[in-house]
């Protein structure tokens, strides 16, 4: 054939450049891309010209047009290039005999399958590109377009290459094996391809939204293979729900090299941290699979450089910043294209009498062309089952369908029943699981017990039950789960299924009500005998994960079974601890009313249920629902059972946990007296539950300013865990913090950074460096390096706190946003005040959503606030919001908490400012006198006072009293914190002090 080939050879400067039209089937995209690039970067022109031979035009005047292209016509040979149409091996040999075979010179060709292909394909000399690396692969692609390998390479192209399609992304995962019966849809994947690649960055979000069966999940797979080289990462999420969401992205944390903790959240922020910033892959594309209520996940939805694709019936997208592309049914010449490739013994009339039937609808074609393919019926019989009905001793359908849908699916379920009924019996059990991926492994493994006789049957035979499976499979009712091989060994023996929503809903509309009861408990029974046991096991997470979903379908809240209701609990706890406050407090409203109904309101398991229900309430921030809620229940219980009864205890401990969540220190304070004393007394000085009052007995002494009886019990607490529960327990490290903060605020700063520092370490080896106790006791170690001058350690520390806490908590948890608070006072005074002003307001913000006006965090961040702005000049407004603030904190702690006294401290000083030298001067001298009262002469912050007190007479030139004050105070800061310390030296240099508020999270 070398004597017959046309050389297409790069040209000179100046010289025309020789042009290549590669024609391929839209199938094969990747494949002409990457031969398109490597050509172009070789110098020649290339044209792209994707092949269709539609039916009703001539095979070989189609070949023929090819011609009339300039330059050489190079054809990329696969299955997919002979197949559309479709056409047969015997038109291909024809056609290729009578174009190709007389002028082969005009035609080049390269090979990407190696399945059999028209005998007269010889005429086109295709050289085979498969099994190869992409160097050998070029080498013979530039052989056979006889362009020599030692042409140069274009340097001025700055495109990204395309990936050589033989090999996969970096990242992969999660896409449904490609559908070998794909048709047609050219243009909606063009016009998505262009919509994505035409958006600006962070603005590539596009939704394709539809009628349900319509294929959008079939075209968004499509599209992942035919462009998936270009792109980096791939990576597909079934989207049903918030809970299976984050799961599933979040699993892409581990793929992306991401360093993170087991925890879902933490995976999770940190997926969306690595898109946004384009790090360590810019070019990425996730598929948001079955997105139907925006609202579950729009907010999670990542941004960046790379793009999004959502499948969806909703079009309410188009509000949350995503492009919308509507998927309709089938084209007719779409429509009976794929019928005859699923059901190749009917003719082009056949399938286009079929169509008009289904009405086009993509999976009611699939379905019906494949039985039909098997069955003697022909189609005008279906069509008249169609329009006539069928009898009434056949499986039926809902009527809440289309005629159309409803007789077809009745049609199909007969058939089932009449070849493999198992296959009916199966089918239904799938629908009281979510639909979508469906874990069947959970019923083989099931004990088979007391099952119904043809359920067991079915889960005792292996052969039945593949038999059913694929039965199922064949007829596309449902498709089996493999997402990273075709030959997926779980997936072939039937572990887990795809069933389509719409199947879903038809087949569990509609069943005989023994059946409805008899199959509804097979399934709870399956998924409570999967319950882990653990919910606090990060390790058992996924299983939950995947149980969670089920749960609705299965109707478990209206299970009497024990093992069930366990399972709901676990449920809920797993929510707690994986952060999945949402949907948990959704889940608990929902069992709380249906098992209030079942049960009675006093069942023990509806006390246990609200206990459960409240911590994720509290955990989404809603306090006073929360207070509400445990309270009521403490005042029940009390009156139902007394004051020592367990379950009363726990709901008063919930109850004081939402009294200080929400500023009600002295309430709290009522109940933690009341619970330390009651649960000793009960259990003992050497219980867990006994030294968990005392732990939040000491940390709301701390919260209401009571420093020392804070410390004293905080020690107690220590002391207890070490010999309890020894000393490297988690609890035990907890209380080593919770003392070394004591000593900290009591201005014991060289204590408390020996104690902190020999406690990070412990941690670091016993938690890890990412747990967020880890991170707590790493902020408590940054703010005893900043009271003790080392600022370069504290702003480090600081800065990997905060990045910390927000990859694991997210940017509203009370954690995260004390360590904001934290490092925006630290940029203050020692980085960037516009940062730090930035990061203020947002605190502020994120505070105002979070809790109500008057709590004393949010009072105290616009008091640091109003430092800022004192430095960036705006002294009238800085002093409005600190006389605010101090009135603020007064109301709701109190003259003589300290974080009023430090509120006082700053306002004396803007009064200074806005020259108020009197009643900055009266200010002071009252702060002073109520911060000696409360913390003792020599703590820092009334040393703090005292020096703002000589600077405000000296304002009113007072020197003499004024430099008595001063010397008296840099006498008491020399001997409490030594002559060197930063605090001594600023106040020697007359440098006023200021007080930064420190919100107390536990």
């Amino acid at each position: 054939m070398s004597e017959a080939r046309t050389p297409v050879r790069s040209t000179g400067k100046g010289a025309a450049r020789q042009t290549v039209t590669i024609s391929f089937a839209g199938f094969n995209r990747p494949w002409a891309a990457w031969i398109g690039d490597r050509l172009e970067r070789r110098g020649l022109r290339v044209v792209y010209l994707r092949w269709d031979a539609p039916p009703d035009e001539s095979l070989a005047g189609l070949l023929r047009d090819l011609t009339l292209a300039e330059g050489r016509t190079l054809i990329l040979v696969s299955e997919w290039y002979f197949q559309l149409g479709p056409r047969t091996h015997e038109e291909w040999n024809t056609a290729l005999r009578e174009v190709v075979a007389p002028d082969p010179a005009r035609f080049a060709a390269v090979s990407v399958t190696n399945t059999t292909v028209p005998s007269a394909t010889a005429a086109l000399a295709p050289v085979d590109l498969t099994n190869m690396g992409a160097e050998e692969a070029e080498r013979r692609l530039l052989d056979r377009l006889d362009v020599p390998l030692d042409t140069p390479v274009v340097t001025d192209i700055t495109r990204p290459a395309p990936r050589f399609p033989a090999s996969m992304p970096d990242v992969w995962g999660g896409v449904p094996r490609r559908n070998t019966r794909f048709t047609g849809r050219e243009p909606l994947l063009n016009d998505a391809y262009h919509l994505l690649q035409g958006s600006e960055p962070g603005a590539g979000v596009l939704t394709l939204h539809g009628m349900s069966g319509v294929g959008k999940t079939q075209l968004a797979a499509e599209y992942a293979y035919r462009f998936g080289s270009e792109y980096d990462v791939v990576w597909w999420v079934g989207s049903e729900k918030r809970v299976t969401y984050r799961r599933l992205l979040a699993e892409l944390a581990p793929k992306l090299a991401l360093s993170t903790g087991p925890e879902y959240g933490e995976r999770l922020r940190a997926v969306r941290d690595a898109l946004r910033r384009g790090d360590p892959h810019s070019r990425w594309l996730l598929i948001l699979d079955g997105a139907d209520e925006p609202e579950q996940i729009w907010d999670l939805v990542p941004t960046g450089p790379g793009h999004v694709i959502i499948t969806s019936r909703n079009p309410e997208w188009g509000e949350h910043n995503s492009k919308l592309l509507e998927v309709p049914v089938y084209a007719r010449d779409e429509s009976v294209a794929f019928i005859r490739r699923r059901a190749p013994r009917l003719s082009e009339a056949d399938a286009d009498q079929l169509a008009d039937a289904l009405e086009d609808l993509p999976l009611l074609l699939d379905q019906t062309a494949g039985w039909l393919n098997d069955s003697d019926l022909s189609v005008d019989d279906y069509i008249a089952l169609l329009e006539g009905g069928i009898d009434q001793d056949v499986v039926k359908v809902s009527a809440d369908f289309p005629l159309a849908f409803q007789t077809a699916w009745s049609i199909l379920l007969n058939k089932l029943r009449e070849t493999v009924p198992e296959s009916v019996d199966l089918l239904r059990l799938c629908t009281f699981f979510a639909p979508g991926f469906i874990p069947v492994r959970l019923l083989k493994e099931m004990s088979h017990d007391d099952l119904p006789e043809q359920i067991a049957g079915l889960l005792d035979d292996p052969l039945l039950w593949n038999k059913a499976i694929n039965q199922l499979r064949q007829y596309s009712v449902v498709r089996l789960e493999s997402h990273e091989a075709a030959l997926d060994e779980a997936a072939s023996s039937g572990e887990s299924v795809y069933l389509h929503r719409m199947v879903h809903q038809i087949v569990h509309k509609d069943m005989p009500e023994q059946d409805r009861r008899e199959f509804i408990e097979v399934v709870r029974r399956a998924l409570a005998e999967a319950d882990p046991g653990r919910p606090t096991d990060t390790r058992n997470w996924d299983t939950y994960a995947e149980i969670v979903p089920h749960l609705k379908y299965a109707d478990v809240l209206q299970s009497k079974d024990r093992k069930v209701q366990a399972l709901v609990l676990n449920c809920l706890r797993y929510m707690l601890f994986a952060g999945e406050y949402t949907a948990g407090v959704k889940l608990g409203a929902r069992a709380l009313r249906a098992w209030r109904r079942l049960l009675g309101a006093s069942h023990p398991r509806v006390w246990e249920l609200t206990y459960h229900y409240a911590n994720l309430m509290r955990s989404a921030g809603r306090f006073q629902e929360t207070e509400a809620i445990d309270r009521a229940a403490m005042e029940q219980l009390r009156e139902d059972r007394g004051e020592h009864d367990l379950d009363h205890l726990r709901m008063a401990g919930g109850l004081a946990a939402d009294l200080r969540e929400l500023a009600k220190y002295k309430a709290a304070l009522e109940l933690d007296q009341w619970l330390y004393p009651t649960y000793r007394d009960l259990f003992g000085e050497q219980d867990s539950r006994t030294l968990n009052a005392l732990n939040n007995l000491g940390y709301t002494m701390r919260l209401l300013g009571r420093y020392e009886e804070a410390r004293s019990i905080d020690l107690k607490t220590l002391e207890a865990r070490r010999l309890l529960l020894k000393g490297r327990h988690p609890w035990t490290l907890f209380s080593e913090v919770s003392y070394a903060i004591d000593m900290r605020l009591l201005g014991r700063y060289s204590e408390a950074d020996s104690a902190q520092t020999k406690n990070v370490h412990e941690h670091h080896r016993v938690m890890g460096r990412d747990h967020q106790s880890t991170l707590r006791a790493e902020h408590n170690l940054a703010l005893c390096k900043l009271r003790g001058g080392d600022r370069a350690t504290a702003g480090e520390l600081l800065t990997h706190v905060l990045e910390g806490y927000e990859r694991k908590l997210g940017d509203t948890h009370v954690h995260t946003l004390a360590a904001a608070v934290s490092q925006s006072c630290f940029a203050r005074e020692h980085g960037d005040i516009d940062q730090a002003r930035e990061a203020s307001e947002s605190i502020i913000a994120r505070y105002e959503m979070l809790l109500p006006e008057g709590h004393p965090f949010l009072i105290g961040a616009r008091a640091n606030h109003a430092l800022i702005l004192r430095s960036v000049g705006e002294r009238e407004h800085a002093h409005v919001l600190i006389e605010e603030a101090l009135a603020g904190m007064t109301a709701a702690l109190g003259e003589h908490h300290p974080h009023t006294l430090g509120c006082a401290i700053n306002a004396s000083a803007l009064r200074n400012l806005v020259a108020e030298p009197e009643s900055a001067a009266e200010l002071s001298r009252v702060t002073t006198a109520r911060a000696t009262e409360t913390l003792g002469r020599t703590h820092p912050l009334t040393l703090s006072a005292r020096v703002a007190h000589a600077a405000d007479l000296r304002a009113l030139r007072d020197r003499q009293q004024a430099e008595k004050v001063e010397q008296e105070a840099l006498s008491d800061l020399a001997a409490t914190l030594g002559p060197q310390h930063v605090h001594t030296i600023s106040a020697r240099s007359r440098n006023r002090p200021y007080w930064d508020f420190e919100p107390q999270a536990n």
